[in-house]
């Protein structure tokens, strides 16, 4: 039995971003949504606007998605540490993006089926009342993206000649719920402006398809974003190469298999095979790729390579 402590060898797998201050202000914008909500719902009701009435019941859906993004922030930070992970906690951030992507398009079909019933039965609008909430609500919409604007996109220097953007999901679906809020406003503004100067009630229905078909492309996007690192799919093809390059600018090292993933939206994972004449210990090699920092859990396996060296490296070590 190894009588020795292991600590040397061991290292936390807690690959977490500390995301208090999204967190915080994820909150405040809940509850903006909420008093928001309930206003433009009864409006919309009393008022008879189809618009205003589906930017009040769609923001109900975004209050969920919001529910959904403090939840999971919640949930990762106090599971952080809980070893049922293998890697953490750290795709619960990724994992509440994708729930609130889909409840965006759920979002969208719910204004596509609402607009094509009032296309086909028009109601009476009282204008002035529908547009005055509206704007109320546009004006909560623009408050909240402010709060989350600063936290949409993250840029950190991983190597001296390149930038890598680093997303938070759950902030960033959290934000494009609160866009989608001011788009819906800002068409239901129009539309009722059109409605009442022009005539055109049809457009009170006509801005709600034109609004369901931006929703859906943003949902789609961040579908497709959330999904590839839930997956482990394949990140981009350059980080490869540059951890391929660090590994065989070395002696005569040869990567001849490596699998690099996200094990959060800032950390990745790679398993590395190598084969070369001058074997080193493991260590050695992820010295290698110090430069590549958002590297944070690397396994390195090294084959001897028998026969004549293919070059020679007078300082190796064998």
């Amino acid at each position: 039995m190894h009588i020795h402590h292991l600590e040397e060898w061991q290292h936390s797998h807690d690959f977490l971003v500390d995301r208090h201050s999204a967190e915080r202000k994820t909150q405040i914008v809940t509850a903006l949504t909420l008093v928001t909500m309930i206003g433009e719902i009864v409006a919309g009701t009393i008022f008879g606007s189809m618009a205003l009435l589906a930017d009040g019941w769609h923001m109900a859906t975004h209050l969920a998605a919001f529910g959904i993004t403090l939840f999971a922030y919640q949930y990762a930070r106090s599971h952080a540490n809980n070893p049922r992970y293998t890697f953490g906690t750290g795709k619960v951030s990724t994992l509440g993006g994708f729930a609130s992507a889909v409840a965006l398009a759920v979002v969208a079909c719910v204004m596509v089926v609402e607009s094509i019933g009032r296309l086909l039965q028009p109601e009476a609008i009282q204008f002035n009342e529908a547009i005055i909430v509206a704007v109320i609500g546009l004006v909560v919409n623009l408050v909240s993206a402010l709060l989350l604007e600063d936290h949409h996109d993250h840029t950190h220097e991983h190597h001296d000649r390149e930038h890598h953007e680093h997303h938070d999901h759950n902030l960033r679906a959290a934000y494009f719920h609160v866009l989608a809020d001011a788009l819906t406003s800002i068409l239901a503004i129009l539309a009722l402006f059109a409605g009442k100067f022009l005539g055109w009630i049809w457009m009170d229905a006509a801005m709600g398809a034109i609004g369901a078909m931006v929703i859906s492309k943003w949902s789609y996007n961040l579908l497709r974003e959330t999904s590839a690192v839930l997956l482990d799919g394949a990140i981009d093809k350059k980080t490869k190469l540059d951890i391929i390059h660090q590994i065989e600018q070395d002696a005569d090292n040869r990567v001849v298999d490596l699998h690099v993933w996200y094990l959060s939206e800032d950390h990745l994972a790679a398993t590395i095979s190598l084969v070369t004449h001058y074997p080193q210990k493991p260590e050695y090699y992820k010295t290698l790729l110090a430069p590549i920092s958002a590297l944070s859990h690397v396994l390195v396996e090294v084959n001897p390579c028998k026969g004549e060296p293919c070059m020679e490296v007078a300082s190796s070590k064998p």
